[in-house]
């Protein structure tokens, strides 16, 4: 198993009720599945969450990218302005 930490900014750490977490994900487990349980833990993430910059280990992510080992995973929603 894989234990990630993963942070929650903004309306993310709101919604959340929290401003991190611990989770154990499968050693396979790519950014677009870790997106699908943690809106199974946390369902208020789920208007957002598919929308959102992530990064890992201070590096921007994908879908597609696999979550390493013992990674510091952060969530930043979606930002508009002008």
């Amino acid at each position: 198993m894989n234990k990630v930490n993963v942070l929650f900014f903004a309306t993310f750490r709101t919604r959340a009720g929290r401003s991190s977490m611990e989770i154990e994900l499968k050693c396979d487990t790519t950014v677009g599945e870790l997106k699908n349980l943690l809106v199974a833990q946390i369902p208020a993430l789920e208007a957002s969450l598919h929308h959102t910059l992530v990064s890992i280990n201070r590096e921007f992510a994908f879908d597609e990218d696999p979550v390493p080992e013992g990674a510091e995973i952060a969530l930043f929603p979606p930002v508009s302005g002008g």
